[in-house]
């Protein structure tokens, strides 16, 4: 049966050792393919008659024999892509976080990287259902009516079909492909190898971190557990938001290697859904992808991490023309900790409410300084843009999601950085605008995005909120508590003996007197916080009695 899909090629992974030679050759290749570049260019300004180019050229020969002349002739970007490919599926995936690098990388290569491959071979029909029995060991019949033969789709780990439960339920099977977690596993040991190799000459990019947080992501992503748990915990963050949807999980019939979740047939947000929903329907689809982003974001701290168009789906009811919007392809996502939560979502709030000043601040205090960083200068200049970004006339020209970009690209130039959940956020910023932009031309992103960051603002200050994580400490409170008096009867037990001590020289005795003046002073201030007057009054008169002592 035709598919459209290439056939995909199972073969047993390489080896540690084997790979590492495969993986070693593109590398080398890369490398020198990247110096007969260099040449050109170089020949091209004229500058190719220095003694060093003559050197290079003449090394250059000797290795000619060997190369790959379909690639070395061709400019060094397409060489990098053409390599990932090669490579396989760790790094098609690579490439494709890579273009988003462009703190890190020339525009020249990101721009490239985007074009990596998204529709890959697939393994047969048959193959496919083998796999699912392989790992449920459970007859199909007994889970499906039936399977779509024709993939829905084929990525660089996986693939889906379209199915129907024994219980009736559409939904959609995603498998993992033969081979590729051990394949995956031993890529991320060579590049985690490699990055620290490359760490040594290009500290400035800081390799090892970018390789590290990659591999991090990639291994989850080949656990289709973590997919479905991610699922569920969106679902469980959006629960008082019934249209923003999560696919629902089918436990029973998802593993390791194979994820049954519930199938979306809903409208992609193209050209196209111009023609199926009305303004005001495109207007509530966009009020509603913005505040959920937003949500996820700077309210949970937990976002999908590779949102792109074909990851949002906008549903109609047929009767009513209600709109609600639903996320999916969530194996990948990004977090952000309490700190990083609470600095990212004043610095988002600063940004729609006009205040460059301190939108730049808050920018600042996330980055990564390296050596030789310029913060202040950095500071300035993103004080500076955010400033002239509110004055712009054209606020498509310069939108809120391209304001954020272009702060962080400009970090480079400060010798400073940001983690990499920074930059998968600003793709779900960007995803989310152009949606916006093709489904309303005139739409005011950062005025469609205050309404729910005040929300946020309301929420984080609400007094019963304050309360309730107030009393997440209370344990901690009341165990310090109880242990004070202990505090200060050994304060003032090593007082009194500091005080009958004859002191032999100009400063002895003064340590020990200190030490239990500050467990005192510690045990009385504890004590105090919510305690009566008395207690500071027996501190002042500690305090008094160990001033005057001679």
């Amino acid at each position: 049966m035709e598919t459209g899909f290439e056939a995909y090629q199972e073969r047993r992974p390489p080896g540690l050792v084997a790979r590492f030679f495969e993986t070693f050759g593109h590398l080398l290749g890369l490398t020198l393919g990247g110096g007969m570049d260099f040449v050109r260019q170089k020949k091209a300004l004229g500058k190719h008659r220095t003694v060093g180019m003559l050197l290079l050229r003449f090394f250059l020969a000797l290795t000619w024999p060997f190369l790959d002349k379909s690639i070395v002739n061709l400019p060094f970007s397409l060489q990098f892509r053409l390599r990932l490919q090669k490579l396989g599926p760790t790094y098609i995936k690579l490439g494709q976080i890579l273009s988003l690098r462009e703190d890190l990388l020339p525009k020249t290569i990101t721009d490239e990287l985007k074009n990596l491959l998204d529709k890959l071979p697939a393994v047969s029909y048959e193959r496919f259902k083998e796999l699912i029995v392989e790992s449920l060991n459970l007859p199909l019949n007994t889970m499906y009516r039936w399977i779509d033969p024709v993939p829905l789709g084929s990525a660089s780990l996986a693939q889906t079909h379209r199915a129907r439960l024994i219980s009736n339920e559409k939904v959609v099977i995603k498998v993992l492909k033969p081979g590729v977690r051990t394949l995956i596993e031993t890529d991320t040991r060579l590049l985690r190898f490699f990055g620290r190799f490359l760490q040594i000459f290009l500290a400035r990019y800081q390799p090892a971190r970018i390789i590290n947080e990659f591999s991090t992501y990639t291994l989850r992503e080949v656990d289709l557990r973590i997919e479905a748990d991610n699922a569920e915990t969106f679902s469980a963050y959006f629960k008082d938001e019934p249209e923003v949807r999560f696919p629902r999980i089918y436990r029973k019939y998802s593993s390791h290697d194979v994820l049954c979740m519930e199938y979306f047939n809903g409208i992609k947000p193209d050209e196209e859904a111009l023609k199926k929903l009305t303004l005001e329907q495109r207007r509530r689809a966009i009020d509603l992808g913005v505040g959920a982003i937003v949500r996820m974001i700077y309210r949970d701290g937990f976002f999908h991490a590779d949102l792109h168009p074909a990851n949002l789906l906008i549903f109609k009811k047929p009767r009513t023309g209600e709109i609600s919007v639903g996320f999916i392809d969530l194996g990948m996502v990004g977090r952000f900790n309490r700190d990083m939560r609470k600095r990212m979502f004043y610095y988002f709030y600063s940004l729609v409410t006009r205040d460059p000043e301190s939108a730049a601040r808050y920018l600042t205090s996330l980055t990564l300084p390296g050596k030789g960083a310029d913060i202040e200068g950095f500071r300035r200049a993103a004080s500076d843009m955010y400033t002239r970004w509110l004055m712009t006339p054209n606020i498509k020209d310069f939108s809120l999601a391209q304001v954020i970009l272009q702060s962080v690209l400009m970090a480079g130039h400060y010798q400073i950085q940001y983690p990499g959940e920074i930059i998968l956020m600003v793709k779900a910023l960007v995803t989310i605008e152009g949606v916006g932009y093709i489904f309303d031309p005139d739409i005011n992103i950062p005025f469609a995005a205050r309404k729910h960051v005040q929300s946020i603002l309301l929420n984080e200050f609400n007094p019963l909120n304050l309360i309730r994580e107030s009393a997440l400490v209370l344990p901690e409170m009341v165990d310090v508590l109880r242990k004070s008096p202990l505090i200060l009867t050994e304060g003032m037990t090593v007082l009194e003996n500091n005080l009958k001590r004859p002191p032999t020289g100009p400063l002895n005795g003064v340590r020990g007197t200190l030490l239990a003046g500050f467990l005192l002073l510690a045990g009385a201030f504890i004590l105090a916080y919510n305690g009566p007057w008395f207690v500071w009054a027996g501190l002042f008169l500690l305090a008094f009695l160990l001033a005057i002592r001679p």
